[in-house]
């Protein structure tokens, strides 16, 4: 195995991660909404996710771990789909925040901060900042 080989199955085991926490937001109400649907096929075909894994982590998102990045400017683009996930169905449910806020501490955002972190990240989804905008604000708020 080559060490490209190395990186990109790291690489995909933490886009399985990712989309594992994207189903979780999805799912935390209970149902899955057409809004959401649509949104989780988008973010599957941009994560390469197979139709197989897609339907194994739509059927049990627990069993895959976080695999968070270790590159900040990559856990601020999945706090932001995350956030997109919680908004796409235009309600913001308080299960969902309390995820949003488990996963963030997930992605290494510091458990003093957190928070405001997502405070700031729902607002700034729900005033559909792109991901440039978001980004630069998340850095803000985080002081980073």
């Amino acid at each position: 195995m080559s060490i490209s080989d190395l990186y990109s199955s790291g690489k995909h085991k933490q886009e399985i991660g990712h989309f594992s926490n994207i189903v979780k937001m999805a799912k935390v109400n209970g149902k899955i909404s057409k809004e959401e649907e649509a949104l989780l096929i988008k973010s599957a075909k941009k994560l390469h996710i197979t139709v197989e894994e897609f339907t194994a982590i739509l059927n049990n998102p627990e069993k895959f771990p976080l695999n968070s990045p270790v590159n900040y400017e990559e856990r601020i683009e999945r706090l932001y789909f995350l956030t997109k996930m919680i908004l796409v169905d235009g309600e913001v449910d308080t299960l969902q925040v309390k995820l949003l806020r488990k996963v963030a501490i997930g992605l290494h955002f510091p458990f003093d901060n957190v928070d405001k972190v997502c405070d700031e990240a729902i607002l700034l989804v729900r005033n559909e900042n792109d991901l440039v905008n978001f980004t630069a604000a998340i850095k803000k708020v985080n002081s980073i």
